[in-house]
Order: C-alpha cells, then sequence, then structure tokens
C-alpha cells in the first residue's frame, strides 16, 4: 500500500521587482506609449523646472544679483513676502492683520474635526467671525483700518471663509423652500437657485460693484468689500442649496413617517431627524465646494480689490524689483496648491471616517 502525505502547496514563484516593472512600464503598447510619454514631460517640462526654480535660481541679494542669472529669483519673493501677504495694510498694525488670519484658520481647523461637533462650534463660528473683522478693523485697539487697505491673504481668508459661513444657513434654507409643497415659495426657491447657478460669478461682481450702487438712493453707499461678499454669499447659497437637496433625497422615506408616527412637528423632524442625516451624507461635496469658493476669491481682481493673488501681482510692479512675475504666481500658486490640496486630502479622510462610523 502506497500513503501519500499531502502537505502544504508550492508557493508560485515571485516575480522580481524589475521584471514587474518591466511589466508595468513596457507590458503593453498602451503601457509604453504612456512611458514615453511621461518621459518627454520630464524631459521638456519637469527639468527645466527644477533648473529654473532650483539650480539656477538666487535665494538671496538684490535685482541686480538676480538680473546676473538665468533662474528664479526667490530673493524677490524674500523682499515682498510682507506686502504679498498683508497688501496695504499699514506695517505697523501687521499684527492684526496675522492674528485675523489665524482665527480664521483655527476656526475652520476646528471645524474638520468631527469629535468637535455640537452647539458649541455653532457659536465659536460667529464669535470667531466677529472677532477677526473686529481685529481687522481696528475696532479692538481704537485705531481704525479702512477696508481698502485691507489686502492679500486676510481678504481672501475673509471672502472664503465668511462666505461659506452664511452661505451655509441660507443654503439649508433655499433647499427646504424648494421642496416645500407652497408653489410660490417653491418657484421663488427654484427662480433664484437657478438664476445664481446660470451666470459665473464674475458677473455677479460685476453687478454688485457696478450695478448696485445705481440703485442705491442718493447719499446712500455699501462698502465695496461688503458688497463683494455679499454677492459670493449669494452666488455659493445656490450650490449649497443644491447640494443640501441631494443630502435631503438621500434620506430614506422611512425617516420621515417615523417622525410622523411619533407626533413630531415639521420643524422638529428637519432639525433633529431629517437635516443631521441629510448634513452628513454631503460633507465631502461641502468640503469640495470651499475648495472651488477659495479658488474663485481670486475673481475680485476684477473689482479692484486686493486680494492674495493681486497682491503678488502687483508686488513685481515695484521699480527695484520689476518684471518678477514668474515668481510671485509662483508663489501664489504654490499657497493655493498647498491649501487646496490638504483640504481634498480631508475630504477623502473624512468620506472614510463617516463611512466607518456609520458601519
Amino acid at each position: 500500500m502506497t500513503i501519500a502525505f499531502s502537505g502544504p502547496a508550492p508557493a508560485a514563484p515571485r516575480s522580481s521587482p524589475w521584471r514587474q516593472w518591466r511589466q508595468g512600464l513596457f507590458g503593453s503598447p498602451a503601457n509604453i506609449l504612456i512611458t514615453l510619454g511621461f518621459a518627454a514631460f520630464v524631459a521638456l517640462v519637469v527639468l527645466p523646472f527644477l533648473r529654473w526654480a532650483v539650480i539656477d535660481a538666487t535665494w538671496t541679494g538684490t535685482a541686480q544679483d538676480c538680473a546676473a542669472r538665468t533662474g528664479a529669483c526667490w530673493a524677490f519673493i524674500g523682499e515682498k513676502t510682507r506686502f504679498i501677504l498683508f497688501g496695504l495694510y499699514p506695517n505697523d498694525r501687521d499684527w492684526q492683520a496675522a492674528t485675523a488670519v489665524f482665527l480664521l484658520i483655527g476656526l475652520v481647523v476646528a471645524t474638520g474635526i468631527p469629535r468637535l461637533w455640537g452647539r458649541w462650534l455653532a457659536l465659536a463660528w460667529p464669535v470667531t467671525l466677529g472677532a477677526a473683522i473686529a481685529i481687522l478693523s481696528g475696532a479692538l485697539t481704537g485705531i481704525w483700518v479702512a477696508t481698502d487697505k485691507w489686502g492679500g491673504f486676510p481678504v481672501t481668508a475673509l471672502l472664503s471663509v465668511v462666505g461659506f459661513a452664511a452661505a451655509f444657513p441660507i443654503g439649508i434654507g433655499l433647499a427646504l423652500a424648494r421642496r416645500s409643497s407652497m408653489k410660490l415659495i417653491q418657484l421663488l426657491a427654484v427662480g433664484f437657485i437657478e438664476t445664481m447657478r446660470g451666470v459665473p460669478l464674475i458677473a455677479v461682481l460685476y453687478v454688485s460693484t457696478l450695478l448696485l450702487p445705481l440703485m442705491l438712493p442718493a447719499g446712500f453707499s455699501i462698502d465695496k468689500l461688503l458688497r463683494a461678499q455679499i454677492a459670493i454669499v449669494l452666488f455659493v447659497s445656490a450650490y449649497m442649496a443644491e447640494i443640501v437637496r441631494a443630502g435631503l433625497q438621500a434620506v430614506p422615506s422611512g425617516q420621515y413617517e417615523a417622525s410622523r408616527s411619533l407626533g413630531l412637528s415639521w420643524g422638529t423632524t428637519m432639525r433633529r431627524v431629517v437635516l443631521p442625516q441629510a448634513l452628513r451624507a454631503v460633507i465631502p461635496a461641502f468640503v469640495s465646494l470651499a475648495i472651488g469658493l477659495f479658488l474663485d476669491t481670486t475673481l475680485v481682481i476684477v473689482i479692484g480689490l486686493f486680494d492674495f493673488l493681486n497682491t503678488a501681482r502687483v508686488s513685481a510692479t515695484d521699480p527695484n524689483w520689476i518684471g518678477f512675475y514668474n515668481e510671485a504666481y509662483a508663489f501664489a500658486a504654490a499657497i493655493y496648491f498647498a491649501l487646496s490640496y490638504a483640504a481634498s486630502r480631508y475630504s477623502l479622510w473624512l468620506e472614510r471616517h463617516l463611512r466607518a462610523v456609520s458601519t
């Protein structure tokens, strides 16, 4: 009798790393074309950019030192960092602008932590925004700074954060009005949402800056920065309303029926049952909208506001450092990219976190 001993099956031979790389890069005609295209991109774009930005760059010195080299003049950024960040804001009051920016960034970061979500956070928003505006305007120190002196990153942060915060309750109201059974309210909400979503932001800004003052009574005026802020709030609220409406539609109808069976009023049902679920489902979409708003604030250039991108552009018009537009735009682009990329990664993390919590 022959007895066969069965043991573990032999492991499949593992391919070498080089074979895996070769298969991935040149395993098919499509892979070969992609590899060659990427290599051409590196040779024609990446390497020349690194040579300009790093190898041949001038890191310290004057404009004359930069003129002697062919690379980037980062000495210009070192000289103009203060103006790019704060614009025409008084030099001796830079701490006020920096404090306001830190308050706004801290508020956004705190809002992004799920453990901190609660009633106190809803109260912290108006308090912190009011404190930031009061610090920027000089109301706390008694030395007022007119809004036409505000500029740079504080203006960008203020337009973005205040625009999103003020548009949030308006967007919820519009979403609920669009689903209302009262036809007049529904038509008004649909008309506002579709009108705002059907025109570009730059047109809304032009209306707020050029046409709105003509509609006001004689002797009555609204600050340009405030007009731009209102225009951004109304524009963003229309997009936010559609996001909230999508969240409301994602809530199962059984939730509404269960609330009615318990005798809950419409307001209590929305506040305690429906809206918490709807808003939780569309938080990643809110983050994407916030990133878009942060980038779209650069459009206020067309109405003469000195946001971060505009101060970067104007910094290159200094007679002592004239012409360094590439460095100015590269610096601004790096800041925009870093913040937007961080927000996008946070959105992915938050989506995974909420999915894990729900399961």
